[in-house]
């Protein structure tokens, strides 16, 4: 993934794009600590309140729980809370920020993209290959999702904007598998470092989707053993709770190795990143808060804790 671009910059866009989430967290805060006591009825408010603003019922039992430990009986104001509930987000968030490591033995680094349809899958192939084209890489995209005829097109615009190979299907509704083997074969063959995979989103069939995944995977290994290299679960930040039962569902279909947040400019669900922390511990490689690709961005603990809480 890039290097970051001026830090200010993109902290500014993610503090503002999570303007929404933070409004719903510290709402819920606002006059509950302002010099009162840390007591049990403050707590179970506090509680409440991040249970509230989506992070999730383990995440806020584990930060209530050292408050109790560290604050209990003791005066707090409104900022004070505020600060601590930062270092305690990021001390959640911390393990998990962890950026997509390319391997160069890998030609080419095979990245599997999965999730429901409507998440920012396609959107987010189409960032990724720009970041790496413009770091000189051999990028090369599969329209896996062969269903969708606007996901092909979208990949087949990006792939011109950013000079990637796209490998398409010859007609609506081709083997993916099949697409995916030939697609594996030509980019070993010329050289593409790194080779971003679509695939179909469409969960109302849970079995068919478990076994067009399984099968896509089957049918590369028969290519590269060691492929897929990474698989990446893309997750709408919008979505809230249903973003944790996804990741659920597709842990169990394929072995995801990480996670992508879209959407969290404008989402008031943003605390949903950090239930998925709790919940799962995978890497959080990226979170997107717009729609061009310096937008994804990879994912700093600190900077989320504190733009979550509308903190400098």
């Amino acid at each position: 993934m890039a290097e970051e671009p001026a830090r200010g910059g993109f902290f500014a866009r993610l503090r503002s794009g999570l303007q929404r989430s933070t409004a719903k967290l510290t709402e819920g805060l606002t006059g509950l600590f302002t010099k009162r006591k840390l007591d049990d009825a403050a707590l179970e408010e506090l509680e409440e309140a991040l249970i509230t603003a989506d992070l999730g019922v383990a995440a806020a039992q584990r930060i209530v729980q050292n408050f109790r430990r560290s604050r209990f009986g003791k005066e707090v104001t409104d900022i004070e809370v505020k600060e601590a509930l930062a270092e305690e987000i990021a001390a959640i968030l911390t393990p998990v920020a962890q950026p997509l490591a390319i391997h160069p033995g890998k030609r080419p680094h095979v990245v599997l993209v999965v999730g429901v349809n409507g998440t920012g899958k396609t959107t987010t192939i189409a960032k990724l290959g720009q970041q790496y084209g413009e770091q000189c890489k051999k990028v090369a995209f599969v329209a896996g999702d062969t269903f969708r005829a606007a996901a092909v097109e979208q990949l087949q615009i990006w792939g011109g904007r950013t000079g990637a190979l796209v490998h398409a299907p010859a007609k609506q509704g081709a083997d993916a598998a099949g697409l995916a083997f030939d697609a594996l074969k030509a980019a070993q063959a010329d050289g593409t470092e790194i080779l971003l995979v679509d695939t179909a989103g469409r969960l109302h069939n849970k079995g068919a989707l478990m076994e067009e995944l399984r099968k896509v995977i089957r049918v590369m290994q028969r290519v590269d053993p060691t492929a897929p290299h990474s698989v990446l679960l893309v997750l709408d930040a919008t979505t809230g709770q249903n973003a944790t039962q996804q990741c659920k569902v597709f842990s169990e279909l394929v072995n995801v190795t990480g996670l992508v947040v879209t959407k969290l400019d404008g989402s008031a669900k943003g605390g949903i990143v950090v239930a998925l922390a709790q919940e799962f511990g995978l890497p959080v490689h990226a979170v997107g808060v717009g729609e061009k690709a310096a937008d994804l961005r990879p994912f700093d603990a600190r900077d989320f804790a504190r733009s979550l809480l509308g903190l400098q």
